[in-house]
Parts: C-alpha cells; structure tokens; sequence
C-alpha cells in the first residue's frame, strides 16, 4: 500500500516538474529573437527527484532551478534553437502524460480498493 503512495507522490513531482520545464521551455520560444538571450533548461526529473545538482528538493517539485545551456550561438548572441525546443517540448508533454496515466491508474486502485470502483 505505501508503494503506491510513493508512487503517487512521484507521479505528482513528475507532472510538476513537466509543467516548470515547459514554462522555461516557453520563455525560451517568446525570446527566440532576443539578441544575447541564453536558452535555459531545467535537470531531468530524475535527478531533480534524487536531489542532485541543482535539484532543489528532491521531490520533483518545480524548485528545480533552470540552468543556461552551452548551445552554439547565432550571430546576435542567441542561443535559442526553436527545433530543439520544439524536442524538448515533446519529450516535457510525454513525461506529463505519463504522469498522469500513473496518478489515474493509482486513483482507479485506491477507488477499487474503498469500494467504489465503478463510481
């Protein structure tokens, strides 16, 4: 039983950490043209849950402090690259989904398990 709560909490840091990322993954895009703007990303959630360098909790929560990436720079000084973000939206949007298949599998267990499976 407490696995699953584990579980449960993973899942819900995972879902956090998806909605922080894609919120630096979104200022990224909005300043693709910004002369000198550095794209920034935030530590996988795996490390962030583990609490390892620049993970701030270890819960997966969206503490996590986003770090400049060493991307090759266009004239201008930009380091935005719309198709890499575009790739680290996907891969943000799966691991988000992902989340929340886990959470609505665990929901549909504990429900089963209170009796009101089919409510």
């Amino acid at each position: 039983m407490f696995e699953k709560l584990e579980l449960t909490r993973m899942a819900q840091g995972l879902a956090a950490h998806a909605g922080a990322r894609m919120a630096v993954i979104a200022r990224n895009i909005a300043h693709a043209d910004t002369p000198g703007y550095r794209a920034a990303d935030l530590p996988a959630f795996a490390q962030v849950y583990r609490g390892g360098p620049n993970g701030a909790t270890g819960d997966g929560a969206a503490s996590a402090r986003p770090a400049i990436l060493k991307l090759a720079a266009d004239p201008n000084g930009n380091t935005v690259a719309l198709e890499d973000q575009m790739r680290r939206m996907a891969e943000t949007r799966q691991g988000h989904e992902m989340a929340l298949s886990i959470y609505r599998s665990t929901s549909a267990v504990v429900r089963v398990a209170l009796g009101r499976g089919g409510q």
